[in-house]
């Protein structure tokens, strides 16, 4: 038992608790922080925009009946695509429903195709990934404009430097007596887009009709995603009483996808690393909340409101917004309360919050991510400097010893009880508590798991710049400079650390460090940075208290 706990290094340590945690992330059922399961093979789809059919609903909030993605030969009108351009969005529409069906976001470049920018949305071969909006109704007879209705556009397709805003409109016929009239209204500077809907009713009657919105997106990882640490994509909810609830793609195959259904707050988002989207409304409306597959490797997540009855004659507008950009924390808090959560931070939100508020605030003094990320590790060494002190100290007790120790060892190899008897006679004489070393690390342990994923999450890392050789800190580094020095200093750690009696697991000890490290070959930049910077603090702390203790030569 002694020769095992000589072997807790803190180096390995904290590897190990990582490692421990991401197994028990698949126990738990969620996807693992790394080695993640294989990705499958993209699904072969029309190069045709998505149609999709929205049957009348059965019940008060029933949600829209499955999508597909052929061709609807009743629709005799030609299907044309409206390309709009702000100064972050260029975006293309479909008269099909006015549906946005390709968002293109200028100020992000695509680190998979240099010189182009990350396309979010799309409708092609590679990628679906649409958001649309239509009417249902209470009735099975009913049929009012949906998503795949005809619709005729007007309006500006592009913002001038002396606008501040721009309008696209999409006005349907009349449809069961009900046109439906579909308002963008596009803002210099901003991802969120307001979505009116203008309901008019041509009938002899009242009536109430439905809105529903919702986002459609294959389950496939976006393009480039790393096999050595694995990030969450899919759909999402948020209501004020279960919070952030993920669902994933195989989950809703299952017909076992768990979250709240219906509620008078939130929204509904469809996530990815960096990016995500979103359908926002105002908190005083009843809402019913979908997840469902629509299609081979097809999903959708929206939510249905049902509306107030219209008199005949009149008309109804209701207004929501629909977010499409990046997970930058400040533009995400601004628009919704909660929908910062869309940059998940999993079980350490608590503390990866104000890590990530601390390193952002760094960065607005200093002016670059990564010296942002190494003044932040400093800080939060001196802030555990005591801790550390005390691990380094008892390991250094340790490694005073371990002569001791071995020649013990060596003398009582064929009496492994009365070898134990003389060890434990020996820590006590020393006063050396062999687990000293372990437990003051283990306290900092959920401070640098909460920081690693601040930095894996954050997208201002994405093309970030930091010295020389590295341009992009969300990209692994082009000449592995980085991850050579981080093996460096993990096997120089390895050496500092008391030295195992045992020979096998001296070996082991060696071997580890050079079998963690292998990952950071393939980590971004910024993250290899971050442990890189600490490993230099740890043995600068290390080396000063075991030349105090006596025991460097």
């Amino acid at each position: 038992m002694n020769d095992i706990r000589r072997t807790i290094l803190w180096v390995v340590f904290g590897f190990s608790m990582v490692m421990l945690w991401d197994q028990w992330q698949i126990h738990q059922g969620k996807k693992p922080t790394f080695f993640p399961s294989a990705v499958p093979a993209p699904v072969a789809i029309s190069n045709a925009p998505a149609n999709t059919s929205a049957v009348p609903a059965q019940a008060a909030v029933e949600t829209p009946a499955t999508p597909n993605t052929k061709t609807d030969t009743s629709n005799t009108a030609a299907v044309k695509l409206i390309d709009v351009s702000t100064d972050v969005l260029k975006l293309q529409f479909s008269s099909e429903g006015g549906s946005l069906v390709r968002a293109e976001l200028i100020q992000h470049e695509d680190v998979h195709h240099p010189g182009s920018n990350v396309v979010l949305m799309d409708n092609s071969k590679e990628r679906v990934y649409l958001a649309q909006t239509g009417l249902i109704g209470s009735a099975v007879a009913t049929a009012w404009p949906t998503h795949k209705t005809p619709m005729v556009f007007s309006g500006q397709t592009k913002l001038n430097e002396s606008d501040k805003q721009i309008q696209l409109k999409f006005e349907t016929p009349a449809v069961g007596d009900i046109k439906l009239i579909k308002t963008y209204t596009l803002t210099r500077g901003s991802y969120a887009i307001e979505v009116t809907h203008q309901i008019v009713n041509l009938s002899s009657a009242p009536v109430a009709p439905q809105l529903y919105v919702q986002l459609v997106r294959d389950g496939n990882k976006p393009e480039g995603e790393s096999s050595f640490y694995s990030t969450f994509t899919g759909p999402a909810v948020f209501t004020a009483q279960k919070k952030y609830q993920k669902i994933e793609f195989s989950d809703i195959e299952k017909n076992k996808a768990d979250f709240e259904k219906d509620s008078n707050q939130g929204y509904v988002a469809m996530v990815q690393h960096y990016f995500a989207s979103a359908w926002l409304m105002d908190d005083t409306q009843q809402r019913n909340l979908f997840a469902r597959k629509i299609d081979n490797n097809l999903y959708a997540v929206g939510m249905v409101v049902p509306l107030a009855a219209i008199a005949s004659n009149t008309q109804l507008t209701h207004t929501t917004r629909l977010f499409v950009g990046p997970q930058e924390e400040k533009i995400l808090e601004s628009l919704y309360p909660g929908l910062e959560l869309v940059k998940d931070y999993g079980w350490l939100t608590i503390l990866s919050k104000p890590l990530y508020w601390l390193l952002y605030e760094l960065y607005r003094f200093i002016g670059n991510w990564g010296w942002a990320i190494v003044a932040l590790v400093v800080i939060l060494k001196i802030a555990f400097y005591w801790l550390n002190s005390q691990a380094y100290k008892s390991m250094g007790k340790m490694k005073a010893i371990n002569p001791k120790i071995m020649e013990m060892r060596e003398r009582l190899k064929d009496n492994p009880q009365q070898m134990q008897m003389e060890m434990m006679k020996i820590y006590r004489e020393e006063k050396v508590n062999p687990l000293g070393g372990c437990l003051p690390i283990a306290v900092q342990i959920p401070f640098f798991i909460a920081l690693y994923w601040v930095l894996l999450s954050s997208v201002e890392m994405r093309n970030a710049p930091w010295v020389g050789w590295v341009h992009d800190l969300a990209a692994p580094d082009p000449w592995f400079i980085l991850p050579l020095l981080m093996t460096a200093t993990s096997m120089f750690q390895t050496w500092l650390n008391p030295t195992p009696p045992d020979p096998i697991q001296a070996k082991m000890m060696w071997f580890m460090p050079l079998a963690f490290s292998v990952m950071f070959f393939f980590f971004p930049a910024g993250l290899v940075l971050y442990w890189l910077s600490n490993n230099i603090l740890s043995i600068a702390q290390q080396w000063m208290i075991n030349k105090q203790l006596g025991v460097m030569k």
